[in-house]
């Protein structure tokens, strides 16, 4: 059904038509829409699931667990600090191997307090064991959030999966929506290790130095599976529904000799820049960067590349400017712009792409006075 719908919208009625058990919400902004609209099919009868209402996201995470490792499909979605207060169930969601789906509408940390877009929140969670994906539209925040759960849930793979969509640039923003039925497209949700409550028993989590680093092996092992799993649900997904995704988005890229590598609403945003500079006569193409972990082989070899970071590691510098550096050698120019919220044009991507200085580092809006 064709329809007019915010980021967060589109991320509800994914959530609708996937039908999990439990769904645990704290609000937090700007991802509240997600767990009211939600609300809002619980109680008129739309969604038979049960919805957990929690005193904060770190119970919304144990909330999740308990009903995940129970055998149940489960939801649940948060930003920012509240994405922080869980951080510790975070791990222990992907160390159970739980295939939990969480959105996280992508907003500053503090201090000062800030409530617009970055995306430090989510890489702060990188090493948790998490499928990380980010979305770019609000027809990709539906999609996305289906084939999440069907990802998460493959046996293959059987990690958490978390959701990413910039704060109102895109989970407040409307667009046209397409919502689909989904039939068999996700199968019942089985979990192998599931407890049995008609038999039960006491697990102890106490792992020693003998086989720790088994499980940390297992979720690696994993994650790789992962690439291919991912593959298999895009392709089922295009097959069924019509609409085509991979690790990248690619736009002009075939002769581009310079490449703008963004994420997330900067990454539709640099695709209005390509145009303007193809304009000019500058071969230029934009690759939006979509799976983040786990990190896909990116065909960069040969070419220039502009990387927008909307994130910083301090003392390092711009995470995926050098997560593209480690992966392929190029030394990218790396851009740090958009950080909470600050408004980045499509004009200011073309200057990038104009002035670029592969291997050095630039600070947009920022000169020796701060």
């Amino acid at each position: 059904m064709l329809t007019i719908a915010t980021g967060n919208r589109a991320v509800a009625d994914a959530v609708k038509a996937a039908k999990p058990g439990v769904i645990a919400a704290y609000p937090i902004t700007p991802q509240t829409e997600i767990v009211e609209q939600i609300a809002e099919y619980v109680t008129a009868g739309d969604l038979s699931s049960r919805y957990i209402p929690v005193e904060s996201e770190h119970s919304a995470m144990a909330a999740c667990i308990g009903a995940s490792v129970g055998g149940v499909r489960t939801f649940t979605a948060t930003s920012s600090h509240g994405l922080l207060y869980m951080h510790e169930m975070v791990h222990w969601a992907a160390g159970a191997r739980l295939p939990i789906v969480m959105a996280n509408v992508n907003r500053a940390l503090g201090p000062g307090w800030n409530t617009w877009a970055e995306h430090t929140d989510a890489f702060s969670q990188r090493d948790t064991g998490w499928l990380q994906v980010f979305v770019g539209t609000v027809q990709e925040a539906y999609d996305a959030t289906l084939m999440a759960f069907k990802i998460a849930e493959d046996e293959r793979v059987l990690l958490p999966v978390m959701v990413n969509l910039d704060g109102f640039t895109l989970s407040h923003i409307t667009q046209s929506l397409d919502t689909v039925e989904i039939g068999d497209f996700l199968p019942p949700f089985h979990l192998p290790h599931a407890i049995d409550t008609a038999n039960p028993l006491g697990y102890g989590p106490m792992t020693g130095p003998a086989d720790h680093f088994r499980f940390r092996w297992d979720i690696e092992r994993s994650m790789r599976d992962s690439r291919g799993v991912i593959t298999e649900v895009e392709h089922e997904f295009a097959e069924r529904f019509g609409r085509s995704y991979g690790p990248t988005e690619d736009y002009r890229c075939e002769d581009a000799d310079v490449v703008v590598v963004a994420m997330g609403t900067l990454g539709k945003e640099a695709e209005v820049a390509i145009d303007r500079l193809r304009d000019e006569g500058i071969k230029a193409g934009s690759m939006r960067l979509r799976w983040f972990r786990p990190f896909p082989d990116l065909d960069l070899a040969g070419r220039e590349v502009v990387v927008i970071d909307r994130d910083y590691s301090f003392g390092f510098g711009g995470v995926v400017a050098h997560s593209i550096k480690s992966k392929t050698g190029i030394q990218p120019y790396s851009v740090i712009a958009g950080l909470g919220g600050q408004e980045v044009t499509y004009n200011d991507i073309a200057d990038f792409v104009r002035n670029r200085h592969p291997g050095e580092e630039m600070w947009f809006g920022v000169n020796d006075h701060v």
